[in-house]
């Protein structure tokens, strides 16, 4: 394991590398990534996975009537 970039060794980045992936920021600018081929090659691995299940799985936008039932129920909720 190697420490640099941000002070983090290999072990400590990837304990953080969920937490850095959900927060939307650009993980690939991290500093311990400049430093870090082992790093690197496993954030290029997440991409990797992360892209096929994108297109086994494509986000589909459900039909209008079912926003409309859920507006439905949650204003029967209310009262």
């Amino acid at each position: 394991m190697t420490r640099n970039g941000n002070n983090l060794n290999c072990a400590d980045f990837q304990a953080r590398l969920p937490e850095l992936i959900a927060s939307g920021e650009d993980v690939s600018s991290h500093p311990h990534l400049q430093t870090c081929e082992l790093c690197r090659a496993l954030l290029a691995d997440l991409e990797t996975i992360a892209e096929a299940a994108r297109q086994l799985f494509p986000s589909v936008e459900p039909p209008d009537e079912v926003w409309e039932h859920i507006e439905s129920a949650i204003k029967k909720e209310k009262k």
